[in-house]
């Protein structure tokens, strides 16, 4: 987890994570030797979420959630638009999700799952309030 401070508050950059990434390719190398279609469709999604990581980054600002793609503002999220967040499969985290007045999202992890919940509790603590259980499988 990377802080950057301004004048009247702290902006949180989230460190990537390649597990997903890394944990699909492994799945698609050994999927490969069962059904060669199958596990290059995989190696190809693995891939994919590789370059995502490599590329996106999380801000959490005082006010909002923003993706940049390098120094490129994609989206912003203002927290108080949050209604719900959830961070699916506490054991292994895979999947974030998380709901506006209109719309949904779901993010797969590909930066670090511990960092995330931290600033998710202490950025949107009402989200927390009503959705602080993970949903297992």
């Amino acid at each position: 987890m990377t802080t950057v401070t301004s004048a009247s508050a702290a902006t949180i950059v989230l460190k990537p994570s390649y597990r997903l990434p890394g944990f699909l390719a492994v799945i698609a190398l050994a999927v490969m030797y069962l059904q060669l279609w199958l596990g290059l469709s995989v190696l190809l999604f693995s891939i994919f979420l590789l370059v995502q990581t490599a590329t996106l980054r999380l801000h959490f600002t005082p006010q909002a959630l923003e993706i940049y793609r390098g120094e490129s503002l994609i989206r912003r999220f203002p927290y108080a638009d949050w209604q719900n967040w959830r961070i699916f499969w506490s054991g292994v985290p895979i999947l974030f999700y998380f709901k506006e007045v209109k719309s949904i999202h779901f993010l797969p992890i590909l930066f670090d799952p511990t960092a995330l919940r931290a600033c998710l509790e202490t950025r949107c603590p009402r989200a927390v309030e009503t959705s602080s259980e993970d949903l297992t499988p």
